[in-house]
């Protein structure tokens, strides 16, 4: 009987030790090792083999002018906005982990772009779902693909063998923690598992060219559970983001080796499924019926995209001593830069003021061309004195209260008169060399917070 090969994997970065350690030497975390069964391949035997059988032609270097290369068009899903975050739409061979937290509509996504692709032959891996199950919530959504086919199953050799029987084009695995392979003897969802099952779907991903979804569950500090070289592996790492009891969801990328990483995607959950927000800023901005103090509206950028959102501050004299400093979706590090700005410039006394900051509609921003609409809310709220509701920010103010340019301004504009503001204030000197007059909105340049103060107040 062959002797079982154990070795101990820290949980956190994936780091291998042949003995257990207190604090692992590469992340630098306590406790973190388990002890796992592994065990080797046998030489010539890999669980993903191409059609032509398991024998492989020894890899030689080429130079790189050698090398041919045959563009592939791009996958249009039918999807705008995840054709979008992945930089145009889906790349054939490519491997990509989604991440989100329980609940926010993973599978519903993955689910929704199987029966979106019409003409392509997909095929739906569920280790946590019967097909009963999955074919429920196929039943709630309008898109339907005759060529979508699913199964249950948690063993890499068995999708395996269904794979080379169906040949589909496109692959979803829910999830990647679910799988085992039985090349290695640890439990699923273990770090040698899922570097073993990843390894597996990236070798066959990119021998066939068919791109592979994996859906990953995330920690209790929201970052893709299982070990960090899990993220290294994949081509493309999305974030499916959101409150689970609103109903807006957000698709960020925070790795893509096929386009930028700056792009937004926004959904709506509904009883059907999710639906593509073509127009975010409309539901970005609350719609009131009376002008409010303490509002302000920005005009930021996510990735090429202009989004108008709004800001909302209350300022109130401390009651308990320490004044309170809160934000939510705004860098905290930032508001209290920008309120040491107002009260050395500016003149205002918010040393003894509670400060609380919102940004509508559950966004996390950190474009710095919405300062001048934190600054403008934080003032019209200290005043008591209301921004019109036709006004809207876009520039970043410095330490000396100067008001600096920001990128893209022209897009800032277009996208402010599109939803009908009057005029926008922005930084003089991001509008040297630009045409105003093919602007129906106006534009307010400033150069200094006090020139906001007396033209808006």
């Amino acid at each position: 009987m062959a002797k079982v090969k154990t070795s101990f994997f820290c949980q956190n970065c994936g780091a291998q030790s042949p003995k257990w350690l207190g604090k692992c030497p590469a992340c630098g975390q306590w406790n973190t090792y388990v002890e796992e069964i592994i065990q080797k391949e046998e030489t010539g035997k890999g669980s993903w083999k191409p059609s032509g059988g398991g024998s492989k032609k020894t890899a030689s270097p080429k130079k790189i002018t050698d090398v041919n290369y045959e563009e592939q068009p791009r996958w249009i899903t039918g999807d705008p906005e995840l054709d979008r975050v992945l930089g145009g739409g889906i790349v054939p061979g490519s491997l990509v982990l989604i991440g989100g937290e329980p609940g926010i509509g993973k599978s519903t996504l993955m689910l929704q772009i199987a029966l979106t692709l019409s003409g392509k032959t997909v095929l739906y891996v569920s280790g946590e779902e019967s097909e009963s199950q999955i074919k429920m919530r196929a039943d709630r959504m309008s898109a339907k693909n005759p060529d979508c086919y699913v199964l249950s199953e948690t063993n890499t050799q068995q999708i395996f063998q269904q794979v080379e029987i169906l040949k589909p084009d496109f692959l979803v695995i829910d999830s990647i923690q679910t799988l085992s392979s039985q090349y290695v003897e640890s439990a699923a969802g273990s770090v040698s598992q899922v570097r073993e099952c990843t390894a597996e779907l990236m070798k066959f991903a990119k021998e066939t060219g068919t791109p592979v979804f994996l859906i990953g569950h995330i920690t209790k500090d929201g970052s893709i559970a299982g070990p960090k070289v899990l993220e290294h592996m994949v081509d493309t790492v999305l974030q499916f983001e959101g409150d689970r009891h609103l109903t807006y969801r957000i698709l960020r990328t925070s790795k893509n080796r096929f386009g930028s990483t700056h792009e937004l995607g926004i959904y709506e959950m509904r009883a059907e499924g999710l639906r593509s927000v073509a127009n975010p800023s409309e539901i970005l901005l609350t719609q009131r019926e009376e002008v409010l103090n303490g509002v302000a509206i920005g005009a930021m950028m996510e990735g090429n995209r202009p989004l108008l959102i709004e800001i909302q501050s209350l300022v109130s004299p401390a009651t308990y001593g320490t004044p309170q400093r809160s934000s939510t979706g705004h860098d905290a590090k930032r508001l209290n830069m920008l309120l040491a700005v107002l009260e050395k410039r500016g003149g205002m006394r918010l040393g003894n003021q509670d400060v609380f900051l919102n940004v509508a509609g559950g966004l996390r921003v950190d474009d710095p061309g919405l300062d001048l609409a934190v600054c403008a809310s934080l003032i019209s709220s200290y005043e008591d004195t209301p921004v019109s509701e036709q006004i809207c920010f876009a520039g970043e103010v410095g330490l000396g209260g100067e008001i600096r340019a920001v990128s893209r301004i022209e897009n800032r504009i277009a996208e402010a008169e599109k939803l009908g503001f009057k005029k926008i204030v922005v930084s003089k000197y991001a509008v040297k060399g630009l045409d105003l007059k093919k602007f129906q909105i106006e534009v307010l340049p400033v150069s200094k917070l006090e020139e906001v103060y007396s033209r808006i107040f």
